[in-house]
């Protein structure tokens, strides 16, 4: 079991849903996808490492995700990742992303 944190901590992270307006491979990358996400009131660009679990990018164009957006952006492949997509398994386990038919930018409290 991982530590605990307090209450505090947890609502320190900002939980949004984005919508995926594009997906594409990064070129010199196997894991890597770059997304570009509408977020309500903005667009930001998330690079993400879920490349292998879809063989066609496209498919995620349009899916309301769940993304962490207050994290500090972060350099990959020379490109900045502003938010982190949210989804379980991976691995040996299948991908879920967390999708949700709510509106892009609502907060997940």
């Amino acid at each position: 079991m991982s530590e605990s944190i307090s209450i505090d901590d947890f609502k320190k992270v900002e939980i949004k849903i984005g919508e995926i307006i594009s997906a594409e491979r990064i070129e010199g990358s196997d894991k890597l996808l770059k997304l570009k996400v509408n977020f309500g009131t903005e667009e930001r660009q998330v690079l993400s490492g879920i490349a292998a679990y879809f063989a066609d990018p496209a498919e995620l164009v349009g899916k309301r995700v769940a993304f962490a957006t207050n994290l500090a952006p972060r350099m990959m492949m020379g490109l900045e990742s502003q938010a982190m997509i949210l989804a379980s398994g991976g691995g040996d386990e299948p991908l879920a992303l967390l999708t949700s038919a709510a509106a892009p930018g609502s907060a997940i409290r």
